[in-house]
This record gives C-alpha cells, sequence and structure tokens, in this order.
C-alpha cells in the first residue's frame, strides 16, 4: 500500500485512535491477505539504530499505517517506545500484543509489521488449519518469544538475529480445546494430521514473512517456527 509522506488530519486522528487500547476482533483486507508489503529483498541491511534510549516511536507514516491497520482488525496491543538495547540491539516502532483473538505465550517486544502479520496469521491460518485437520480449535499459541539480544542461532556469520531488533517471533506448539497439544518436536514428523496442521501452517507464514525458518531447515529449527520480517520470502 503506498503511503503519502505527508499524513491527512483524518489519518491522524485513525493514528491516535490506533494507539490507544482497542476491543474485538475485525476482518479487515489488509490482515486477511498474506501478500501483505515485506522488506526489500537486501535481507542484510539492518534496520536503523534510535539515536536515544526512548525516543519517540510510530513518528514514521509506515509506522503510523501500521497502527492503524491493528487497530482496525480489533488487535489489542500497547505501543512501545523506542530504545537501543546496546550491543547494537534494539526495538523500533514495537508493540506489545494484548490479545489477537487466541491467547499467546512468551510475547515481548515485536516490530509493529510482525505483530500485524502474526495477528492475521493467528487468524486466518492457525484456526483454519485446526478445524480442518484436527477438527478441533486452537486455544493456546505457545512460542519461544520475540526479542532476545543474541546472534543468529545455527549461522556461521556471526550476525545478530533479527530477535535482537524485535523483528522475530518463534513459535513452538498449539493447544487445542480437546486437551491435545500439538509440538513442532512431536508433530512435525507425527501422525498425518499434525503433520498437515503444521505444513499448512508453513506453508500460509511463508506468504505473510520475510523469512521463514522450520524443522527442515538446519538442526536449530527442529523445535519451532521462526518468523520474521527480513528477507523477500526466503522460506525452509
Amino acid at each position: 500500500m503506498a503511503i503519502s509522506t505527508i499524513l491527512k488530519p483524518r489519518m491522524l486522528v485513525a493514528v491516535s485512535a490506533a494507539l490507544a487500547l482497542t476491543g474485538c476482533f475485525g476482518a479487515p483486507e489488509v490482515m486477511k491477505r498474506g501478500d501483505s508489503q515485506r522488506p526489500s529483498a537486501n535481507s542484510t541491511k539492518m534496520p536503523p539504530r534510535p539515536q536515544l534510549t526512548g525516543a519517540p516511536s510510530f513518528t514514521s507514516p509506515e509506522a503510523q499505517q501500521c497502527a492503524v491497520d491493528l487497530q482496525q482488525a480489533g488487535v489489542r496491543f500497547t505501543p512501545l517506545p523506542n530504545q537501543d538495547h546496546g550491543g547494537g540491539c534494539s526495538s523500533i516502532d514495537s508493540v506489545k500484543l494484548l490479545d489477537v483473538g487466541t491467547p499467546v505465550s512468551g510475547l515481548g517486544p515485536m516490530t509493529c509489521p510482525l505483530a500485524r502479520n502474526f495477528a492475521a496469521w493467528a487468524q486466518y491460518a492457525v484456526k483454519p488449519a485446526a478445524r480442518k485437520f484436527l477438527k478441533s480449535e486452537v486455544v493456546k499459541i505457545e512460542t519461544f518469544g520475540t526479542y532476545s539480544c543474541r546472534n543468529i542461532y545455527g549461522g556461521r556469520s556471526g550476525r545478530l538475529s533479527q530477535h535482537a531488533y524485535s523483528n522475530a517471533i518463534d513459535v513452538s506448539g498449539f493447544v487445542l480445546a480437546d486437551g491435545r497439544r500439538i509440538t513442532l518436536t512431536g508433530g512435525w514428523k507425527g501422525d498425518g494430521a499434525s503433520q498437515d496442521f503444521l505444513r499448512a501452517l508453513h506453508k500460509s507464514a511463508c506468504r505473510r514473512f520475510g523469512t521463514v525458518l522450520g524443522p527442515e531447515y538446519n538442526a536449530a529449527h527442529h523445535d519451532h517456527f521462526h518468523f520474521d520480517m527480513s528477507g523477500n520470502g526466503f522460506c525452509r
């Protein structure tokens, strides 16, 4: 979506509303699509660091539009101040997700685009796939977290992970209404229904996130899906 560099008064009103806590889930088209905007194909380019800890956040048109998208989808969230965590790690235009329609464990700071795409994936991929393949409802999504100031797991480049920029999330499992717990560790090569469910989620994620890594990528990802907004459709 093209975004003007000058916000209209109506947009400013919408942004103000977006930066307040909101309620029930909606279903705008921007959240349903799996082809939302991604960063440029130059995946090695790192996000700019803030000059000051606590510098004002959500000042760019892109960040403000993202906040509006979350608000229009009924996603409850809290905007977080920009932070320089040291060691090259930072959180820019990040949010704390409070409610995406399904409880999610382990959530910390997430860049707004990551939060927007994750919320859409939870609503429009996870829920339908559980009904189709597992004949049950997902009542909880389990994660290993979001922000972590560290290098890439299993990599040899010594580069910081996208987790170091609050730009990645690791999803490890799903709890169902009937009591079952489907994990990447046991389900990726488990029974047929679990395999179909997890592979459908992996395929859907590849249409929503810049980079998707799963158990078949390397040993470091045997127990989780890694989603981040870098890259341009790298899916393994």
